[in-house]
């Protein structure tokens, strides 16, 4: 079976991938699981349809093959629409993707380590204490996500949900651009706005609208 061609980035430096990225709003993250038994490349075209500026692809099930064919597709509607994409947990297939970002948990690979494997990709670190966000930084990530701030089903953390007020406190001590995620729905935002927050990742309440695009623009109004 022959290898599909992989397109360079449209970002094509680290620097024009961190603007961009602190010029993105909301951060989808999709992941087949959610999808509502869609295509989940449709549903990310869909995103990119809504304005989003940014994809993060999460697979944790799929065979390797599948998740870089996957990436791949993403790849190109991500620079059909100038968009940024970020690939969840896998360096390589960030790498082999030509994608903008990877995005490491606490049990993965460590971001000094990856930012010197990749290092014009974003690196992009999950963080749920003031100790984490501390070593991240000091690690040299690119971006921060700060979570879950309510309680969520969409992914099995061993960490109690930060709550605004915490939350509050926590963005003292970023440096870095920062995104924070974990059972947000829209009627979340406007009180998260009002706190400073300028990023909110969501998965369910994009990936499972029965309009994605539709969604997508009404979550990006409330900014």
């Amino acid at each position: 079976m022959s290898q599909p061609i992989v397109p360079p980035s449209c970002f094509p430096s680290l620097a024009e991938r961190a603007a961009a990225f602190c010029q993105i709003d909301i951060y989808p993250v999709v992941t087949s699981e959610f999808c509502a038994g869609r295509d989940p490349l449709a549903v990310v075209r869909e995103v990119f349809e809504g304005g989003a500026r940014i994809v993060q692809l999460r697979e944790k099930s799929a065979s390797d093959r599948d998740v870089f064919r996957l990436a791949v597709k993403c790849r190109k509607l991500a620079n059909r629409f100038g968009a940024l994409f970020i690939v969840d947990d896998r360096l390589d297939v960030a790498l082999a993707a030509n994608a903008d970002g990877v995005h490491l948990g606490q049990d993965d690979i460590r971001w000094d380590v990856a930012k010197r494997l990749a290092p014009e990709l974003l690196i992009g670190a999950s963080t749920h204490n003031l100790a984490e966000i501390q070593e991240a930084q000091a690690l040299n990530v690119d971006y921060l996500n700060i979570g879950p701030i309510f309680a969520t089903q969409t992914k099995a953390v061993a960490y109690p949900p930060v709550g605004l007020e915490l939350l509050a406190e926590l963005r003292k001590a970023t440096t870095v651009p920062t995104t924070v995620m974990g059972g947000v729905k829209a009627r979340h935002i406007k009180e998260l706005r009002s706190i400073g927050v300028e990023r909110i990742a969501l998965v369910t309440e994009i990936t499972q609208a029965r309009d994605v695009a539709a969604k997508t623009r009404e979550l990006r109004s409330l900014f």
